[in-house]
């Protein structure tokens, strides 16, 4: 299966994901709303072809996206 191309955001916002932040932690870090996280996410799930946080970052590390998550 070939995934999508993240962004340099969705790449962000899987990082915090990883190091298991909430949506709203994400918010606060990236000075986003919560919508544009929920959207960045949504994005991401489908990319991944995943249907949660867990699976999108298992996914990303498999795909080797995530070889450094406490970068952010």
């Amino acid at each position: 299966m070939d995934t999508l191309p993240l962004t340099p955001r969705e790449i962000d916002v899987l990082r915090l994901l990883a190091r298991g932040c909430s949506y709203t932690q994400i918010a606060d870090r990236l000075g986003v709303s919560l919508h544009t996280v929920a959207s960045h996410i949504k994005n991401l799930y489908r990319k991944l072809d995943v249907h949660s946080a867990r699976a999108a970052v298992w996914r990303a590390f498999q795909l080797r996206m995530l070889l450094n998550p406490d970068v952010v």
